[in-house]
């Protein structure tokens, strides 16, 4: 079995548990890096043990630094209230009721500036790491261990084929892929993970697909 540095000792961070604080602000990071773009508002809704001690422990503001693009180790956390407010970025944090889900459990529902709303729904897993579980309602289990692109795309024949041409052409090796789609021609979920860091021209040559909604790009570290 591989057995990783954090899994021993933990991510360097800001706060007193992996889990809820250095896990928390790597969701809400995340969670930044697949809606892109000036965020309005966003609530987080707590479940589980991030729901009872989210104040004691830190996780309020670890959320919201990672709302704010803050690292796990930034200091900035201690005063992440203030920047939230400076940034013009408001927020509220609620006990959600969720099913079948981590004890580390937040929704995260996000508002753009420009009228967008997006849900994410994630987990802290412990020793730093995350599981996203959903994005508007595809289930998935997206860990973002590794370079990661997210595609919300219409259901049409050989769109597939033509995305792995673009990573191709990039000389990018796809390590998984996988589909998720509520119906036949509905909108789906392309999920791709690689094995090579994924430049923004890639992104971009995918999002200019008459097929594709959109094309998130997260090298998450």
């Amino acid at each position: 079995m591989d057995i990783s540095i954090f899994d021993v000792l933990g991510p360097v961070m800001i706060g007193p548990s992996s889990s809820h604080t250095a896990g928390a602000a790597r969701l809400s990071r995340s969670e930044r890096e697949i809606v892109k773009g000036d965020i309005a508002h966003i609530s987080f809704g707590l479940y589980g043990s991030f729901a009872e001690t989210y104040k004691g422990h830190g996780t309020d503001k670890a959320l919201l630094a990672g709302a704010l693009g803050l690292k796990e180790d930034d200091e900035g956390i201690v005063n992440v209230y203030e920047l939230a407010r400076q940034r013009g970025m408001e927020y509220d944090f609620y006990k959600a009721e969720l099913n079948n889900v981590h004890e580390n459990t937040v929704k995260m529902t996000i508002k753009k500036k420009d009228g967008s709303v997006t849900d994410i729904i994630g987990s802290s897993i412990g020793g730093g790491q995350i599981l996203i579980t959903s994005i508007d309602g595809y289930e998935m289990e997206l860990s973002l261990q590794c370079p990661t692109i997210v595609i919300m795309q219409y259901d049409r024949k050989g769109l597939v084929t033509q995305i792995s041409g673009i990573m191709t052409r990039h000389n990018i090796n796809i390590a998984n892929m996988k589909l998720i789609r509520k119906g036949k021609g509905d909108i789906a979920c392309c999920i791709i993970e690689t094995d090579e860091t994924i430049p923004e021209d890639v992104e971009v040559s995918i999002q200019n697909n008459i097929n594709v909604v959109y094309a998130r790009v997260i090298n998450i570290q």
